[in-house]
């Protein structure tokens, strides 16, 4: 079965009033049991504040106690060179949450906050595999979301979702993130605009199910480390991706005033992508303010085998 998987360094998250450090990583195995055994390592044991979290594992099984605990195959530690990592890892089908068809092994913050109070969260990452079977035509084909903030309430879409891409036969991938709208009105008209980081944005894709565009020559390879930082301060929204040997990216997006309140304000990127399934809908004035906001993290799996027909985002 194929499968999305990526390597975590812990995070930090700002919460109103105080910080909660994730501190990197555990830079060492630790010391032999009796010389001859490697002491158990649990994720909390690499996340210290992994009590801030519940998880949805890849096949459906949700766990809200995560200290001391993982789950054979889809959340556990690996060591690599000395370093230990926390891995997410999920099917291309299966059991979902119900408010997506893409399965996921990914952490939920369990307190919320709203875009005018803030918070911040950061990852260190490698992406090991993502799925080699989809359609190039389906943008979200072959990618995996490692990261995003999710709306509590409303329609429940998400200001940033963080994704890596990779076509089959490429050695590159790219990184790019989405701001999907809170629509005004029906959600059925929905979109993400997509804005590239390392490589290409969500809307190039391919000609026919199995033509691919170029290798980007500014992407991300499997197992290339790199980072981002997402902080919502006083309702803006700054985000910051790095990675050696690549360019350090920055963007801003106002959570509290939307910049796609008007039809003629609707990139063109939408009307190419989007607009043929009928979701040319338009964002309320005041995006995401007010609204109930968490982070999430961890690997989120875009393909699911849908009829391109009906899935061509």
């Amino acid at each position: 079965m194929n499968t999305e998987i990526f390597k975590l360094l812990p995070l930090k998250l700002l919460f109103i009033g105080f910080l909660l450090s994730f501190f990197s990583c555990v830079d060492t195995v630790k010391k032999p049991i009796n010389g001859n055994a490697k002491t158990k390592l649990y994720p909390s044991d690499v996340i210290p504040f992994m009590d801030e979290w519940k998880i949805l594992c890849g096949d459906g099984k949700s766990m809200k106690n995560l200290v001391g605990v993982e789950h054979k195959d889809f959340f556990y530690v690996e060591n690599e060179n000395n370093i230990n990592w926390v891995v997410y890892k999920t099917p291309n089908s299966g059991i979902t949450s119900r408010t997506s068809s893409n399965t996921r092994t990914e952490l939920g913050q369990t307190k919320h906050w709203i875009p005018e109070t803030g918070g911040k969260l950061t990852g260190t990452l490698k992406v090991q595999h993502v799925s080699t079977s989809g359609d190039a035509r389906v943008a979200a084909s072959y990618s995996v979301v490692v990261g995003q903030i999710h709306s509590g309430e409303g329609h429940e879409n998400e200001p940033i979702k963080i994704f890596y891409k990779k076509f089959p036969g490429h050695t590159k991938g790219s990184v790019f993130w989405n701001y999907e709208i809170n629509t005004m009105g029906d959600n059925s008209k929905r979109w993400d605009y997509s804005k590239a980081v390392w490589g290409y944005d969500m809307s190039v894709v391919g000609e026919s199910p199995n033509q691919f565009p170029s290798e980007p020559q500014d992407g991300i390879k499997l197992g290339e480390e790199f980072s981002y930082e997402i902080n919502v301060y006083q309702g803006i929204m700054y985000v910051t991706f790095k990675s050696k040997d690549h360019e350090t990216k920055i963007f801003t997006k106002n959570l509290l005033k939307s910049d796609f309140s008007k039809k003629e304000d609707i990139p063109e990127q939408i009307w190419t992508l989007y607009a043929s399934i009928g979701r040319d809908g338009v964002e309320r004035e005041n995006a995401y303010a007010g609204e109930i906001q968490y982070f999430k993290q961890g690997a989120y799996n875009q393909t699911n085998g849908k009829d391109p027909k009906d899935n061509i985002v």
